[in-house]
């Protein structure tokens, strides 16, 4: 856990000022996966695991950045010509700078230093929150209004341009925008978002961390999403109107799915009906109906192994095995895929039994000790100590 009262003190330390501190989440995808660059719909939480940002402005458009996780420093000028460096945790950083340039805001030099508690490589999204706290804090120096939409964009986009992955818009919502207790169910296409209460008092959300961390999620990544838009393309034969897989109903699907060849109609099966299940977990969620929110959950992990190829034999495993211990209602893999976490859905009464047999049984398949995370729902970026909310209405588009 990040201490920001000891980030402010190694801030001082080592630049000799006084900084504002900035935080942003990392977020647990609870259904909806690989939806959303589909222009579909997901179901994400903002978690209580965080990324701190502590700055102070400089006079000059140099941004430096120190990283205490990586014990690095990093140094660019936003009146130079960009450089990017392939696989570079400061890429996130300096391509947020600029996009936010490139959107007509003139951004200023600033000292950062960086502290997170965000496991990297684990599918929670370490790359949003720290795009979106080292956005936040750049804005907030300047003093200019902070829209939580574009500042969300502006993290997608750096992400396209800066780290060379195709992401959608979910992650850098869902840490822009998160709200306690809530999860958000967001439109992709139109980013409109519905709160969803999601009741914790006797169900828990755990996140396991497989600590698997494949190389080809990345290029792979992209490969679906051109997987995807070629699928489009042949729909179009005989659904002339659609632009993309949001387009596509289930019924229309299954009329029309001989169009497509392997792999491309698998990918899209699970993208027509991961909306689906999407749709109807938001609606499981307000009813209090944790069974069929569970049974989806189960769905969705299926249609993300067999169809989407997303998932991996670690993750295989740690679902699994959660789904032989009583009180456990639900199990998916979350994010990208090709290993990182699984989350799930699990009676408090029955947690000490969960985590005893996932620590086991997981260590007896792979030789590997999993970190198991109890997840609160939280806010999403704000000032610590300061004005910021983490939310606020008239920004944010949540209704």
């Amino acid at each position: 856990m990040v201490d920001p009262a000891a980030l402010r003190r190694a801030f001082h330390e080592f630049y000799g000022a006084e900084p504002r501190i900035f935080a942003a989440p990392g977020r647990v995808n609870l259904i909806g996966e690989h939806t959303d660059y589909n222009e579909g719909f997901v179901l994400p939480v903002a978690i209580d695991k965080r990324t701190y940002v502590a700055a102070y402005p400089r006079t000059d458009t140099v941004i430096r950045v120190r990283s205490l996780n990586e014990d690095e420093l990093r140094e660019f000028d936003l009146d130079a010509v960009a450089k990017t460096h392939p696989g570079d945790w400061v890429n996130y950083v300096e391509g947020m700078a600029r996009i936010l340039e490139g959107e007509g805001i003139r951004v200023h030099g600033a000292d950062l230093m960086i502290d997170s508690d965000v496991p990297v490589g684990a599918g929670l999204s370490s790359s949003a929150a720290l795009e979106i706290a080292s956005g936040l804090a750049l804005l907030t120096l300047m003093n200019a209004d902070v829209d939580r939409v574009l500042l969300a964009r502006a993290g997608q986009k750096a992400e396209h341009k800066y780290v060379g992955t195709k992401v959608g818009i979910m992650d850098q919502l869902a840490s822009a925008l998160g709200r306690r207790g809530e999860a958000l169910l967001i439109d992709c296409r139109s980013l409109e978002i519905t709160p969803i209460p999601v009741d914790t008092s006797e169900i828990a959300l755990v996140v396991c961390n497989t600590r698997v961390e494949h190389t080809l999620a990345s290029s792979e990544y992209n490969r679906r999403r051109e997987e995807c838009e070629r699928g489009v393309e042949l729909l179009r034969s005989a659904l002339p109107d659609i632009t993309s897989l949001r387009d596509v109903g289930l019924d229309e699907f299954e009329q029309f799915a001989e169009l497509l060849p392997d792999p491309i109609r698998q990918r899209c099966r699970h993208v027509v009906s991961e909306n689906m299940r999407t749709l109807q977990a938001a609606e499981a969620l307000q009813d209090g109906d944790f069974a069929t929110m569970g049974r989806l959950m189960n769905d969705s992990h299926r249609s993300l192994r067999d169809d989407y190829e997303v998932s991996c034999r670690e993750l295989d495993l740690m679902v699994e095995i959660a789904t032989i211990v009583d009180g456990v209602i639900g199990a998916r893999m979350t994010g990208g895929g090709f290993g990182g976490c699984t989350v799930n859905l699990v009676h408090r009464d029955s947690l000490e039994r969960f985590t005893e047999t996932i620590e086991r049984e997981y260590k007896r398949g792979t030789d590997i000790d999993p970190e198991i995370y109890m997840i609160e729902i939280g806010n999403g970026a704000e000032e610590i100590g300061g004005s910021e909310s983490g939310v606020e209405s008239s920004e944010s588009g949540v209704e």
